[in-house]
């Protein structure tokens, strides 16, 4: 099966009214800080875009363990908001209306919550591909966070807005390339760059985790002992991603180094016993448990 950009953006058109339980998946504490996670609808995703160089007779059992079809996949887009009394701090920004009709649900989780765009003060990106940031922009191309100051790392700026990405990113994503540079020059005099083991916000350190991006990045909460970590894509589903962390995967655009990067993350995150937000993670929030030689994700309710 060839993947194409048709395929990627136009999913399956019988997936559009799949919906999410409710806009607000699950909240938690954190000291002073309330994180919550919000739907922003899913993805319809040909499986091969992810099972492709994936060992298929050795899928096949996880498959089935997980009731999932070796054709399409429909992950959920779950964003994380942390509220602390003097910050609105959303990361990533969802699809907004141009990737997917089944995505680009935020509006209804901010409804739920009584919260507008105006109210965000900091927008950080775990990286830019489109159900992550094509959300950034109004229906008329204007920041739609008109009042948060935008933070992103530095090699995946750099990577995005070098002209030469749209030629060297591959055709599938061509149009991955071309958003996420519209839509960064579209924020260029609020954007804010940071590096890895920085500090970026009070509580707030962003983690290297390059792979599915060149330039991906995680960020570790953290009140005193009790630390979060926000994955983004770096550990991009609940199934293969947790029972076999060393498997390529056809989504990540550096699959060795992808694959590197969720077993560091898998060590970190069991060692000091975090629990964790994956973008496409049920219901977002969850924690970790050792299964032989790989992991099981064990999520959390509201």
């Amino acid at each position: 099966m060839t993947i194409t950009r048709r395929k990627i953006l136009a999913g399956l058109g019988a997936s559009a009214g799949l919906a999410a339980a409710g806009p607000v998946w699950s909240a938690t504490q954190l000291g002073e800080m309330r994180i919550d996670t919000l739907s922003d609808g899913n993805l319809v995703l040909p499986g091969e875009f992810v099972f492709g160089p994936m060992p298929q007779d050795a899928l096949t059992p996880i498959l089935e363990r997980y009731g999932l079809s070796r054709d399409s996949l429909t992950p959920e887009c779950n964003l994380t908001l942390l509220r602390d009394g003097e910050r609105v701090v959303l990361f990533d920004a969802g699809s907004g209306p141009d990737f997917q009709p089944s995505a680009g649900k935020l509006m209804a989780a901010f409804d739920a919550i009584d919260l507008s765009p105006e109210d965000v003060t900091h927008v950080v990106m775990t990286h830019a591909h489109p159900d992550h940031i094509w959300g950034l922009l109004d229906d008329f191309g204007d920041p739609l966070f008109s009042e948060a100051a935008h933070l992103i790392g530095a090699t995946e700026l750099d990577y995005w807005m070098d002209d030469a990405t749209i030629d060297s990113i591959g055709a599938a994503r061509q149009a991955f390339a071309v958003g996420a540079q519209r839509r960064l020059e579209a924020i260029s005099d609020r954007i804010t760059t940071f590096t890895d083991g920085e500090e970026i916000l009070p509580g707030v350190l962003a983690h290297a985790s390059f792979g599915h991006t060149p330039g991906h990045m995680s960020f570790e909460l953290r009140n005193g002992s009790e630390g979060l970590m926000v994955v983004g894509d770096a550990i991009g589903n609940h199934h293969v991603a947790f029972a076999q962390p060393g498997w390529p995967s056809g989504s990540d655009q550096d699959a060795e180094t992808a694959a590197a990067t969720r077993l560091a993350l898998f060590d970190r995150i069991t060692a000091d016993d975090m629990r964790l937000i994956g973008f496409h993670l049920p219901g977002g929030l969850g924690r970790v448990d050792r299964q032989g030689d790989g992991y099981v994700f064990i999520g959390e309710d509201a």
